[in-house]
């Protein structure tokens, strides 16, 4: 898929408050400081187009990007935060699950994970959710460049058997870098088959 057009258009707290011009969305989540910014610019190829910062929980509300005016990118705020109030993750946490389990148009919700660490309780808690609640995801590891080759490999097999204690088998799994490139053709091809998929169903 080749990115022509790419820009903000809203944010809300609530499925409520999405864009009313109904298009098909492809959501990003992750832990806090997991790099989602940086992979949703990395993506666009624009490197301003979501607000990174050095501070964890930069992302408070939903936004909505239209890529190619056909579909929308949805920036969704972090889970587990460490450096805000009780009530606001309390706020959080139901902006997330309004969201993933109310939006009639996402198409699949991609959960970042940092590739150098084990997988966190709170990573492994968010993940069970959705499969036990039958939300379509996908995998996604960022920042890929920071371990060698076979280091990162063994890292990402650990973080996946983990998941294999709980499920069969696991959904798509893809391995990023904003610094090197890796990963942004497959996702994007993947998108565009998900989407050429819906369009085929609905015709």
């Amino acid at each position: 898929m080749k990115i022509a057009g790419a820009k903000f258009v809203a944010s809300c707290s609530s499925v409520a408050g999405k864009p009313k011009l109904s298009l098909p969305e492809f959501a990003f989540i992750g832990r806090s400081n997991v790099g989602k910014s940086s992979l949703i610019n990395f993506l666009t190829g624009h490197k301003g187009l979501a607000h990174t910062s050095a501070s964890p929980g930069k992302t408070l509300c939903i936004n909505h990007f239209v890529i190619n005016d056909s579909w929308y990118l949805v920036d969704l705020p972090g889970y587990g935060y460490a450096r805000v109030s009780r009530d606001m993750r309390g706020k959080i946490e139901g902006m997330i699950d309004d969201y993933v389990l109310n939006s009639p148009d996402m198409m699949l919700l991609f959960v970042l994970l940092d590739s150098r660490h084990d997988l966190l309780k709170n990573d492994l808690d968010f993940l069970l959710k959705l499969g036990n609640e039958g939300v379509p995801f996908s995998i996604v590891f960022t920042k890929c460049d920071k371990l060698g080759k076979n280091a990162l490999a063994a890292q990402m097999e650990k973080n996946c058997q983990a998941l294999l204690e709980y499920w069969e088998s696991l959904p798509p799994v893809f391995s990023t870098s904003t610094i090197d490139g890796t990963g942004r053709e497959e996702l994007l091809d993947y998108i565009e088959d998900i989407l050429k998929n819906h369009t085929n169903k609905n015709n």
